[in-house]
């Protein structure tokens, strides 16, 4: 499954929206258009998270805080061995979480290689 996620441009200012606002924050336009979002990243911010919900399989997750070069900032899954602040990443879509009746998709940062 091809899984992408988006950011939403306002239709007259062409403010960028992650994740979508139903009114633009800076003009209060009601009109968007999807932007998909992927390609390289810089990490801005990152925790190590040991106490995980129920549903993750491993002992511990690098979450970071990233932006996108078209300026959006999100937060996702850091597959990086020694996150540096700053470092380029690549952005991927990805299971972040198994679930019982479906899977739970969301951002996967990964170094460039």
């Amino acid at each position: 499954m091809d899984e992408k996620m988006y950011a939403y441009k306002c239709t007259d200012c062409s403010e960028l929206h992650h994740p979508k606002h139903f009114v633009c924050k800076k003009c209060g336009n009601r009109e968007f258009e999807e932007v998909v979002l992927e390609g390289i990243v810089t990490l801005l911010t990152y925790t190590k998270v040991y106490n995980l919900p129920e549903g993750y399989m491993k002992p511990y997750l690098y979450f970071g805080i990233v932006k996108f070069e078209n300026g959006v900032t999100v937060s996702g899954q850091l597959e990086v061995s020694e996150p540096t602040i700053g470092m380029k990443l690549k952005s991927n879509v990805g299971v972040i979480k198994e679930g019982t009746n479906s899977d739970h998709y969301g951002f996967i940062f990964e170094e460039i290689k």
